[in-house]
């Protein structure tokens, strides 16, 4: 059962952890001091702190998974997501990664089907 942990598999599950424990941590904050969710997230307060260890950690495995899978799949400057992300915003590159992952993907599909020698009807 062990050999299924790999590396990679082991980074995903700490994220994971700490996406758990960050966010609820703050959430815990906001019940026992009897605080307004939703009215934290326009003036400020643990709900914000929670959002933002939320999407802290889904950048940071969104990020590892656009580089792992850009070399997987041998798409050239997979890192100027990343880089791109600080830029513009993660809400941006990671769709767009994923568009141009399908690309990939499909351009794969194509080219072993013209391999097999068949033909798209």
């Amino acid at each position: 059962m062990t050999r299924h942990w790999s590396p990679l598999a082991v980074v995903y599950l700490l994220l994971a952890i700490v996406g758990l424990v960050g966010t609820w941590w703050f959430n815990v904050r906001v019940i026992v001091d009897s605080r307004n969710y939703l009215g934290d997230l326009v003036t400020s307060g643990p709900a914000v702190s929670s959002i933002t260890v939320d999407l802290l950690v889904v950048a940071v495995a969104g990020s590892v998974f656009i580089i792992v899978e850009a070399r997987r799949l041998g798409m050239r400057l997979g890192w100027l997501y990343v880089v791109g992300a600080g830029i513009t915003a993660f809400a941006f590159t990671f769709p767009l990664f994923l568009a141009m992952r399908q690309r990939a993907l499909n351009a794969r599909a194509a080219g072993a089907t013209d391999a097999a020698g068949r033909s798209d009807p």
